[in-house]
């Protein structure tokens, strides 16, 4: 399951450089998670790394991007070519 930053985020800008896949942007008010390349730091850590700087736990699993730690196994492979 991607991940998604939700409208309590205070734009502190913490997340944005502990994604290790590039997943994290700034948004026209509010960071976003593009799901596509969101692997819940599957093949990178052990947790997500954006979930565990957040300040306000506003990052909670996207229900519309329902994966199984294997399918997000696929998806890191597939993003960084390991």
């Amino acid at each position: 399951m991607a991940l998604l930053i939700t409208d309590e985020c205070i734009n502190c800008d913490v997340c944005e450089p502990e994604c290790p896949n590039d997943a994290i942007s700034q948004g026209d008010d509010i960071y976003i998670i593009d799901p596509n390349k969101c692997t819940e730091c599957v093949g990178h850590y052990d947790v997500p790394q954006c979930r565990e700087v957040c300040p306000v736990d506003c990052i909670p699993m996207n229900p519309d991007y329902v994966e199984t730690p294997e399918q997000l196994m696929v998806k890191y492979h597939k993003l960084t070519g390991k």
